[in-house]
């Protein structure tokens, strides 16, 4: 847990503690090597309390709020969210359709121009590398928007060894959330009607002080809500000026909507059934693991990890990531899998993501379930981190409403 208390200096001299497990305070250097945001400033000034590091850039993590309340504010009003983490991967040239094409099995032919497609992409095994969400920004541009990974580096190496005509880059680009019931009715009142018109998993371009950004219709959560893909435009303007205008000109009309800082939230993301690349999936998962089979084709085109893919579909699945619902105390993560069991005792699953659900009023979490447990209803037993067991119950996901 990521603390900002101890400002030393400059930005490359800028001290924070770690609290890890309650137990010790650690001081982590603040170097170049761990990129501060736009916008990290403005959520320091918002009371920001916790932050971890993703794609070696902040990710605040807690506003000195409880989760709990934090998700209710996001269910019920709008939150401006730094995840600038979420970097891009630019590829153009004449060939950037064909080396996309190659990383995923997910068909890109007939992707239009503004539109987001939610692509796997697999190694050479059928493993997930990440699942990132593909921005078509023109014919021969698109942009990769990834979770912690190196895509980057991925990409450009399966480029390479095909000889493809490729340009690969990380744009100055620095997404920020705008998430909630309410985040809609904000983004109208400072882009106008055109923004209602947006639907889900489609962006278009909007001009703000003289700049043009891109709104897409997506987030991080189960709610309604958009990412402006803010554009630094380094070569023309100081991003981190232009990146904070952008933060208040937010935060000044958001606070007739009860605007808050936020982050993603644990709760709503498990409720939502929205995985964590590293968490509650890696590298040694596949698609079907992971309930995306319905991107994976096979006849359209050639993929890295296709003939991997298919002896895995022809062989059959042994785990599926699932649902959990189980009692006991209200869970606090702590970092530990829970492991689930069947009624007699056979270890079927862990635990990867899990938290206490005030709108369910049960504990819940996402495992990996053995293919004979799977089945919504199947009772099961989880146990918990102070190894008592507790009655559990296998779901579908998302999380029953």
């Amino acid at each position: 847990m990521l603390q900002t208390d101890i400002p030393c200096g400059g930005q490359n001299k800028l001290m924070r503690r770690i609290s890890v497990h309650k137990s010790k305070d650690i001081k982590l250097n603040m170097s170049r090597r761990i990129r501060r945001t736009p916008f990290t400033d403005r959520v320091e000034k918002l009371g920001v309390s916790d932050f971890t590091v993703v794609n070696h850039m902040l990710l605040p993590k807690g506003f000195r709020k409880t989760v709990e309340q934090d998700y209710w504010h996001l269910s019920k009003h709008v939150q401006l969210w730094d995840v600038s983490c979420q970097r891009q991967v630019q590829i153009s040239g004449k060939d950037a359709l064909k080396l996309i094409q190659k990383l995923t099995p997910r068909p890109l032919k007939k992707m239009q121009t503004g539109k987001c497609f939610y692509i796997p992409i697999l190694n050479e095994k059928g493993g997930m590398i990440n699942d990132p969400v593909l921005l078509k920004l023109d014919d021969d541009m698109f942009w990769i928007s990834i979770a912690d990974s190196d895509i980057l580096l991925w990409a450009n190496g399966v480029a390479i060894g095909l000889g493809l005509d490729v340009k690969i880059k990380e744009p100055d680009v620095y997404p920020l959330a705008v998430q909630g019931p309410k985040s809609e009715d904000l983004l109208v009142s400072i882009f106008g009607e055109e923004i209602r018109k947006i639907k889900f998993f489609n962006f278009r371009i909007f001009d703000f002080m003289g700049t043009k950004q891109i709104i897409a219709r997506s987030g991080y959560s189960k709610q309604d809500g958009f990412e402006i893909y803010f554009n630094g435009y380094e070569k023309y303007f100081d991003s981190k000026d232009l990146g904070q205008k952008l933060w208040d000109t937010i935060w000044k009309a958001g606070k007739k909507f009860n605007i808050s800082p936020g982050c993603p939230n644990l709760i709503d993301r498990i409720e939502g059934g929205l995985m964590s690349y590293g968490n509650d999936f890696t590298k040694e998962n596949n698609p079907y693991e992971c309930n995306l089979e319905k991107y994976c084709k096979f006849d359209d085109h050639d993929f890295i990890g296709k003939k991997a893919l298919e002896k895995i579909k022809k062989s059959g699945l042994k785990q599926k990531i699932r649902g959990v619902m189980f009692g006991g105390k209200p869970y606090k993560p702590n970092g530990k899998l829970l492991p689930v069991l069947s009624l007699n005792k056979k270890i079927i699953g862990k635990i990867t993501s899990g938290i206490f659900s005030p709108r369910i009023k049960k504990n819940i979490g996402l495992s990996m379930i053995s293919k004979d447990y799977w089945k919504e209803n199947q009772k099961v037993i989880v146990e918990t981190s102070d190894g008592k067991l507790v009655k559990g119950t296998i779901t579908s996901l998302p999380f029953p409403k």
